[in-house]
């Protein structure tokens, strides 16, 4: 992430670089270092929940994953308004949430950026400090709150909720087509708030690091600790943003309805 003995100025790369070619694809350090986190938090979770049980937790590790769980599934519940539902969602979007976590932590190791280089570029960048890789993380995020809402109110159900009002209204087809827009300024604004919060630590936690000198480390420390809380926030800023967009769109295939009944 920052090299504390470069003369000429903290080394700061916003963009991801290239590191090698499989057939047509080409592998960034921030595409390498996202498929490690996502290995690590299969293999990290997997072994923590052979740690949880009904009686209780044991250790730090399995009794914070089960309360940052916890966490996440209550505000699922109260934000779609159903344990019912909660249950059905809250694991997709527990995974987001520790992805977004782990990587977010992950990207604050020494290792990471200028700590190991592979030629003339790093090795590894965080994913989440890559815009390619928060849109991915956003497009996912809003391709399952599309799917849900279809799995709960129907496809015309779905559609209608953007669309909502009488269809003999010209008005109605436009704020139906505004509604639509606005599915597609939310997929960007989710990634670019991600992005903007994880690379701009990442330039603070470069900046002071170089101006610390051979104390850089200890100069960089209480910013790498304000990003650790920092990405913890974000992550779930990313959760609750998420899970409301789909509230949201569930909410009005119930207004629909009731609409219908009442009819």
């Amino acid at each position: 992430m920052f090299n504390i003995l470069a003369a000429s100025g903290p080394q700061i790369a916003i963009a991801p670089e290239e590191l090698f070619q499989i057939g047509d694809v080409m592998i960034t350090n921030s595409m390498l270092y996202g498929w490690v986190v996502a290995v690590f938090m299969i293999v990290f979770l997997f072994i923590i929940s052979r740690k949880i049980t009904v009686m209780g937790s044991k250790g730090f590790f399995p009794r914070a994953v089960e309360a940052l769980t916890e966490f996440i599934y209550d505000f699922v519940v109260n934000s779609l308004g159903s344990r019912e539902r909660a249950r059905k969602y809250a694991p997709f979007f527990t995974a987001l949430f520790f992805f977004a976590l782990i990587n977010n932590w992950m990207g604050l190791l020494p290792i990471v950026g200028h700590g190991i280089t592979y030629g003339e570029a790093p090795l590894l960048r965080p994913f989440t400090a890559d815009f390619n890789g928060t849109l991915s993380m956003a497009l996912v995020a809003m391709v399952l709150v599309q799917v849900f809402a279809i799995r709960e109110s129907g496809a015309v159900g779905h559609i209608r909720h953007f669309f909502a009002g009488n269809l003999l209204n010209p008005l109605t087809y436009v704020i139906g087509l505004s509604e639509v827009f606005t599915e597609f300024t939310r997929l960007f604004s989710l990634g670019l708030r991600l992005f903007l919060n994880v690379v701009i630590g990442e330039i603070l936690i470069a900046i002071f690091a170089y101006l610390g000198g051979i104390f850089g480390f200890a100069s960089a420390v209480p910013f790498t600790l304000v990003e650790v809380f920092v990405g913890l926030l974000q992550a779930y800023i990313f959760v609750l943003l998420t899970v409301s967009y789909l509230s949201m769109a569930i909410s009005h295939g119930d207004d629909h309805e009731e609409a219908a009944v009442k009819s």
